[in-house]
């Protein structure tokens, strides 16, 4: 049987930070599959040349996000990508947060702001619906189509007009925005995120909070990140396989990150759904840089070639 062929695609920018490549490659090498990491807008790479391209740290879509889909579309058309277009389509933009809270899925209270509306209007609203008069009540402004936390602030009742500013900048710049109140549980319990592929639970990582108060928004690729090992709790696996079941796909995604929170209640919310280039964290997994070999290779399988 012949080796299959294997793009694990990145970007320029991610190369050096993305610590999930170097176990991949291993995993993928004891597994008798040489594999080749490629940016994905090279433009010399000719991607009908391998079996399965592997989204893997494609990090600065975001700034770049028509021309990526673009580029999606054509590598799909070549090779097979994974996670499939549709899906990466859907999932770049935060606007599928208010799909799934419609499918029933407990996610983080989220009001969406597009450009041309008034913010300050917007802005007002969304603190007398969730703020509810406290002074102290804390939000979170982000864009909807962002990753790392680039470009998301944290922002308190008491000083609207610098959460107005930064609101406005998101919407003068084209980009529609999203509002969602800051979840103080995170300060103690920070995130979980569970990882799947192939739709089975691999394992979970905690991820320390990451925004604080009057602190810019980062401007690098990705802010810094304290992860550790954690063991879900049933909750928190029950509304992970809830949200992967309510996914918009025919058929187990090869990989998921499912992000949650809690709520002052200590209920699991989800914060984001993680389909495109989600980080792994191998390093914080036994074996999982090796499940995820065997569900890539499994692809291959089911596909015949």
């Amino acid at each position: 049987m012949t080796s299959p062929r294997i793009a694990l695609v990145t970007a320029r920018a991610a190369r050096g930070l993305d610590e999930d490549l170097p176990p991949a490659v291993e995993a993928f090498e004891r597994a008798g599959v040489e594999v080749t990491v490629v940016d994905w807008d090279d433009v010399g790479v000719d991607w009908s040349a391998y079996d399965i391209a592997v989204l893997r740290s494609t990090w600065d879509y975001t700034q770049r996000l028509p021309e990526f889909l673009a580029w999606v579309e054509r590598a799909a058309a070549a090779t097979t990508l994974l996670n499939p277009p549709d899906i990466v389509r859907w999932n770049t933009d935060k606007h599928y947060l208010g799909e799934l809270a419609a499918r029933g899925i407990a996610i983080v209270p989220s009001a969406f702001v597009e450009p041309g509306e008034d913010a300050a209007a917007a802005l007002v609203r969304f603190i007398d619906a969730h703020g509810r008069g406290d002074p102290a009540f804390e939000f979170v402004v982000k864009p909807c189509v962002g990753a790392g936390s680039r470009d998301a602030q944290r922002h308190g009742a008491e000083r609207p007009d610098a959460a107005l500013a930064h609101l406005q900048a998101l919407l003068a710049a084209g980009r529609s925005a999203l509002l969602q109140p800051y979840l103080a549980r995170v300060d103690e319990h920070g995130e979980t995120a569970l990882l799947w592929f192939n739709g089975e639970f691999s394992h979970a990582i905690r991820k320390g909070p990451l925004l604080r108060r009057d602190e810019a928004a980062t401007r690098a690729l990705f802010a810094a990140e304290h992860i550790t090992a954690r063991v879900p709790d049933p909750a928190e696996l029950a509304l992970a396989r809830e949200t992967l079941a309510a996914i918009p796909a025919g058929e187990p995604l090869l990989y998921a990150r499912v992000d949650l929170i809690q709520d002052a209640d200590g209920n699991p919310c989800l914060l984001e759904l993680e389909l495109s280039e989600p980080s792994l964290f191998f390093g914080h997994g036994a074996g999982s840089a090796d499940r995820f070999a065997a569900a890539v290779l499994g692809r291959k399988r089911t596909a015949g070639a």
